[in-house]
């Protein structure tokens, strides 16, 4: 009997130890399946930040293009509001030259008849306003002689021989009418008489 017993026992044994190991492999397979599921899901959220922070650059970027944009608007429409006061103000002043030359020859004939001082006086004093406003925006007179013509300030009515030959040709002998100009920009040119 002791053998049976001995080979019942050892069956028992056996079993116990079959059953033992499928319980440790029940939960390493069930560990590997986890484990397998849980990288499958940090994989897909790995995906899912990398496609998030490629959107939050591709984002990114637009919103500073069109910062850069709205930037540049800016300061082409200011540049715009600054060329039309100028504009608007040349074309002001160029406006009221020919009144100004008017004045001015008044003043010169009224001064060659000897007229009555006090209207001589009140002409003066309106010459002398326009000629300060004339200087607070920069305007200058275009009228000197004896320089080279330059089409950028003057206007030649005529070529003349000069009466002295040391003069060169091209050399402004006789201002018409005056030119003005405001910085850079020539607002009317001077009528000139050239040397041939």
């Amino acid at each position: 009997m002791s053998t049976r017993q001995d080979k019942k026992n050892m069956k028992s044994k056996a079993s116990e130890d079959e059953t033992t190991e499928e319980l440790n492999d029940q939960p390493e397979n069930a560990q590997e399946e986890e484990f397998t599921d849980t990288d499958l899901l940090l994989l897909e959220q790995q995906k899912r930040i990398n496609s998030l922070e490629e959107e939050l650059g591709r984002v990114k970027d637009t919103q500073l293009r069109k910062a850069a944009e709205m930037e540049n608007f800016k300061k082409r429409l200011q540049r715009e509001r600054e060329q039309l006061f100028h504009a608007s103000r040349e074309a002001a002043i160029e406006s009221f030259l020919p009144v100004y030359d008017d004045l001015r020859r008044t003043l010169e004939a009224l001064e060659e008849a000897d007229a009555d001082d006090s209207y001589l006086n009140g002409i003066k004093l309106v010459v002398a306003k326009f000629d300060e406003i004339l200087k607070r925006y920069g305007v200058e007179t275009i009228e000197e002689t004896g320089v080279p013509f330059d089409v950028d300030l003057h206007d030649a009515l005529m070529r003349k021989q000069p009466d002295d030959d040391s003069i060169e040709s091209g050399t402004v002998l006789q201002v018409f009418e005056k030119g003005y100009r405001m910085g850079d920009k020539t607002l009317r040119h001077a009528k000139v008489i050239v040397s041939e």
